[in-house]
């Protein structure tokens, strides 16, 4: 008689119980009804392969001195820390083990050594997982500067993860490698900022030593609220946007809506400076930086500091 695999994730350990033997395991990857995704852990078919059930396998395979750490952490939390090369592929899980301990090569995954405290250790959905504190300084550390932004404005923006809490935990992290980048980020963090690459905005204008602009401003009309900004120098009347979309993915009346904000805008006196998907490495990047600049400089308060800028900064 022939036997269907479990319903649900498993390991080479739950076999004894569940009646199973290895070959029959075997036998249900050959014919694609189950896929290994650790060395000794197993997804069926018929379940998602996300990266909830990979940390829980994860988890379980590597045992109780091992916490789920890093971008594995943050997504656990409603962050998503994954570089978007990485979309096309299931990311490693990232895991850290107590100082003392040593680190997991198992493949699938990416080890760490973390001094922990007990305070760093949260539940999620029956993983154990560093906190959101934990998991933004630390990954503050680590990611590249603008997406180590992003992260930390998205943890303050969904788990309160405060520039004061940031602060008090920072000198925990003294000595440690990246906590330069860390002290720099902190003081920028911001949970009014509503998406990643309006943090890499918000990161690229502070690189270029201009001054930091107003999250989420609104432009009234007749004393009504009426157009909401990105990014605005309200006394400067000058808006910095994000323009995620490709052009394909705007409706006609999204388009007209669009054109006529920002004709509105401009007949009102703003500058507009709009920034799009591609606008961050390289020429690109630095166009829309100096327009900013010279919309700055030439605006009604003092010029800005000017700092040359090298092609390429990705």
């Amino acid at each position: 008689m022939d036997k269907n695999p479990p319903s649900q994730p498993f390991t080479g350990s739950d076999l004894p119980d569940l009646g199973l033997t290895h070959t029959d395991v075997d036998r249900w990857v050959i014919a694609g009804k189950v896929r290994r995704v650790f060395r000794g852990g197993y997804v069926p078919t018929g379940i998602d392969d996300s990266v909830e059930a990979r940390a829980a396998l994860a988890c379980r395979l590597l045992g109780p001195g091992h916490v789920v750490s890093g971008r594995t952490a943050a997504w656990l939390h409603g962050i998503d820390a994954y570089a978007w090369s990485e979309d096309d592929e299931p990311p490693a899980i990232d895991a850290c083990v107590v100082s003392g301990g040593f680190p997991t090569q198992r493949p699938g995954t990416t080890g760490h050594t973390r001094d922990l405290d007990p305070s760093d250790i949260a539940e999620v959905g029956g993983i154990r997982v560093t906190t959101p504190l934990r998991t933004a300084m630390d990954l503050g550390c680590t990611l590249r500067p603008r997406e180590a932004l992003a992260v930390l404005d998205a943890f303050a923006r969904l788990h309160d993860v405060t520039v004061e809490r940031l602060t008090v935990e920072l000198p925990r992290f003294r000595g440690r490698r990246g906590v330069v980048q860390l002290r720099e980020l902190i003081p920028l963090v911001d949970p009014r900022v509503e998406s990643p690459r309006e943090s890499w905005v918000r990161y690229e204008i502070h690189a270029a030593g201009l001054p930091a602009p107003e999250p989420q401003f609104w432009v009234t009309v007749d004393g009504v609220p009426t157009y909401r900004l990105d990014f605005a120098y309200p006394r400067r009347r000058i808006a910095v946007e994000y323009d995620g979309y490709d052009a394909h993915e705007r409706t006609d009346a999204q388009r007209e809506h669009d054109r006529r904000r920002r004709d509105w805008l401009r007949a009102q006196g703003w500058a507009l400076i709009v920034i799009r998907r591609g606008d961050f490495t390289g020429a690109d990047l630095d166009r829309w930086v100096r327009e900013l600049t010279e919309a700055l400089a030439t605006s009604s308060y003092s010029p800005v500091r000017k700092l040359e800028r090298g092609a390429g900064r990705g």
